[in-house]
């Protein structure tokens, strides 16, 4: 029997949810809302916070708290994820993207 190849199928160059099949509103919405998920648990497991000292932290039910800390934010809005990351002294800024350095020529 051949080995199996671990080759992938398809590589994404930009945002992973337009690449599956997402509007571009919802992909936009998808991408910030995963950046401000991705952000409070830094910041949660940063301070080494419990389940039970985020439920306090953010005043939230457990349940909600079980499925924010599991990545179930779908149900989850924008706003409720970055009153989250308020509440643990996140500052979100939005920033404009880098200009790509520009190559020297030799001389």
């Amino acid at each position: 029997m051949p080995a199996a190849r671990n080759e992938p199928t398809h590589i994404t160059r930009g945002n992973v949810f337009l690449d599956l099949g997402f509007s571009p509103e919802k992909a936009l919405a998808l991408k910030f809302k995963a950046k401000i998920l991705i952000a409070i648990l830094d910041e949660a497991k940063r301070k080494k916070y419990r389940q039970a000292q985020l439920v306090k932290v953010l005043d939230e039910h457990q349940p909600v708290v079980s499925n924010l800390l599991h990545g179930k934010i779908t149900q989850m809005s924008i706003e409720k994820l970055l009153i989250y990351a308020d509440r643990l002294g996140l500052s979100l800024d939005v920033q404009k993207p880098r200009q790509p350095a520009r190559r020297r020529r030799a001389a």
